[in-house]
């Protein structure tokens, strides 16, 4: 089998790997289209310590499913969390956070950058015919950017501003879009301000961002700055949603966010139900944001492509 490998931060191509081992309840997936995302670039900068086929993000047919006969040649998509369903934590319902977790191509559980792919059948969602592969490799990215709306209730009007225009944020801006909020994004280079001035979202610089003034601050850029940047633009008892992983830390100035009671909310995973219906009822098109397709075997150059300043969404094919 096909494939890219993770293995002390260094990422290679195999074609030697051996084709996935069903475990109980698993299914065969193959793979149709694969996305590369900043967790992926972050996972190669030592995010978290894993060795294995590297990916989270994919769109693919059922070829094997032995418990799940009807899964058979249906085309599908996956969440990325592995639980077990009988810890406390499932039992009361948090699945995304069992205590005994794995997580699709980030931690202890192979990922999608390869010909085949393995996942439990109760993480499939089925592709409707209407959504193309090229959206529906999108599903776990936008399920994320309306985690969002999951956690917080947006308003017409509430002031909302968003930091960051790479692929997650242009995704979180849309989803936000269609709230009818007073929604702004701080956005530097010109194919993100062109997509969202398209959409009607306004685009403003770093230095237009004013001080404390709003309702809910969503944090996309995964540095330092962005973070600060973030903290100093929402107002005294206002939300900031941190939606970055990075490896490496932050410095924050504890007292400032006790003193103006800020609440602080991190956000990751997200429904994807409501995803699929999005561009199923051509609210949301993700596509806009594609900006090549590499095979496998050239997935060190689209690796490298996706790290490049600017470049939106490098999907990846057999």
């Amino acid at each position: 089998m096909k494939g890219l490998w993770l293995e002390n931060q260094c990422l290679s191509y195999r074609d030697q790997l051996p084709l996935p081992a069903l475990g109980r309840d698993e299914v065969l997936v193959k793979l149709h289209l694969a996305g590369i995302c900043s967790t992926d670039l972050e996972m190669v900068k030592g995010y978290y310590k894993f060795t294995n086929i590297p990916g989270h993000e994919f769109v693919g047919e059922v070829v094997q499913s032995p418990a799940n006969p009807g899964l058979l040649n249906q085309r599908v998509v996956g969440e990325i969390s592995i639980y077990c369903g009988v810890c406390p934590t499932c039992l009361a319902g948090n699945t995304s956070h069992c205590e005994n977790r794995r997580t699709l191509g980030i931690q202890n559980y192979p990922g999608v950058f390869a010909e085949y792919l393995r996942l439990p059948a109760r993480n499939l969602h089925l592709v409707p015919d209407s959504v193309s592969d090229e959206k529906a490799v999108f599903t776990e990215l936008l399920a994320a950017a309306l985690e969002i709306q999951q956690q917080i209730h947006i308003s017409p009007g509430m002031r909302v501003l968003v930091v960051g225009a790479g692929r997650l944020g242009l995704l979180i801006a849309m989803t936000l879009g269609l709230k009818g909020c007073e929604l702004q994004v701080v956005a530097r280079r010109h194919k993100p301000i062109e997509i969202l001035s398209n959409l009607g979202i306004r685009c403003i610089s770093p230095d237009q961002v004013e001080r404390g003034r709003s309702d809910l601050v969503v944090e996309v850029t995964g540095s330092p700055q962005g973070f600060a940047l973030s903290r100093t633009a929402v107002r005294p008892r206002g939300i900031l949603v941190l939606k970055s992983t990075f490896a490496g830390d932050l410095t924050l100035n504890m007292s400032s966010v006790v003193v103006d009671e800020i609440q602080l909310i991190g956000s990751r995973c997200g429904p994807f139900k409501p995803a699929i219906k999005l561009m199923e009822n051509n609210l949301i098109d993700p596509t806009i944001l594609i900006d090549s397709i590499y095979p496998l075997e050239k997935g060190l150059q689209a690796f490298d492509r996706a790290s490049s300043p600017g470049v939106l969404k490098v999907l990846l094919k057999p």
